[in-house]
């Protein structure tokens, strides 16, 4: 072999040596603020727990609605889960960031995401910080502005969630208000109180109302009505916050509380086949 032929040979046997095929995979991400459990076949659909709830809020629904390969979301510190990731700082902002990390590592292409009260509000971070990955958003009783559930607004609820936090009575008062929009069984109690009341904290002085026309997936809003004398009151509140977001599209369940997927589960099963079928 001649001088040439033998350095074209040592190049390509470099670059055979560097090609992807060659160089071992990066391993997948693996998210520290959450953990994931897959189930089923079909388009990806990303399924998000609220405030203390584990995936298992969700199960009714998966079973009723089939044909989906559903990732069933559980936030580090809530209903048993180790804190991991969530031990000390900020919650929803950070959880939100990775579940959007895990769509891209994954290469889930433009999933729908489902997420109940806290996961509704991190379903409408995603869509608004990551508008490519998400290919539409349902939202389960939540406002824009998640203190408006409470009655107040993030202007006042902000700074006292901030006064509060800072006593262990003010915590346990904190654990009073989450117990009344949890599940109706013991996994609350299960939740880590310090990434619970911290996770409140960031709620309490949130307003997503101004992000959401940067939302370019299609949304569905599905809210309960409790009590018959008072839909008009939150038919205006849900219209008026959900304003900003173009088309979005309203669903009342009436005679369901806050966990409408189990006050209700076959209406919310319809509203849910509904909204990936569209």
């Amino acid at each position: 072999m001649n001088r040439r032929n033998f350095l074209l040979s040592a190049l390509a046997a470099a670059l055979a040596a560097c090609s992807p095929a060659a160089v071992d995979a990066a391993p997948p991400f693996e998210p520290t603020r959450f953990s994931v459990q897959v189930s089923g076949r079909g388009p990806d659909v990303i399924l998000i727990p609220g405030l203390t709830s584990g995936r298992e809020v969700w199960q009714s629904t998966v079973r009723a609605v089939p044909g989906y390969r559903y990732h069933l979301v559980q936030v580090a510190g809530f209903a048993g889960e180790p804190v991991r990731g969530n031990r000390q700082g900020p919650v929803v902002a950070p959880v939100a960031d990775e579940i959007a990390r895990y769509i891209a590592d994954r290469g889930l292409r433009r999933p729908a995401i489902v997420g109940h009260s806290m996961g509704g509000t991190l379903a409408m971070m995603i869509g608004t910080r990551h508008p490519d990955l998400v290919g539409r958003i349902m939202v389960v009783d939540i406002l824009p502005q998640p203190a408006g559930l409470f009655g107040g607004t993030s202007a006042d609820m902000g700074p006292l969630a901030q006064s509060i936090m800072s006593s262990p009575s003010g915590r346990r008062l904190f654990g009073s208000l989450v117990a009344a929009f949890s599940p109706p069984d013991a996994s609350n109690r299960l939740s880590d109180s310090d990434v619970v009341a911290r996770a409140m904290h960031d709620l309490a002085g949130m307003d997503l109302g101004p992000q959401l026309p940067r939302l370019r997936a299609p949304l569905t809003v599905v809210y309960a009505a409790p009590d018959p004398s008072g839909r008009a009151a939150i038919d205006r509140s849900f219209a008026n916050a959900y304003a900003p977001a173009r088309g979005a599209r309203l669903v009342r369940i009436d005679g369901s509380g806050h966990m409408v997927m189990l006050d209700q589960p076959e209406r919310f099963a319809a509203a849910m086949r509904n909204f990936l079928a569209r």
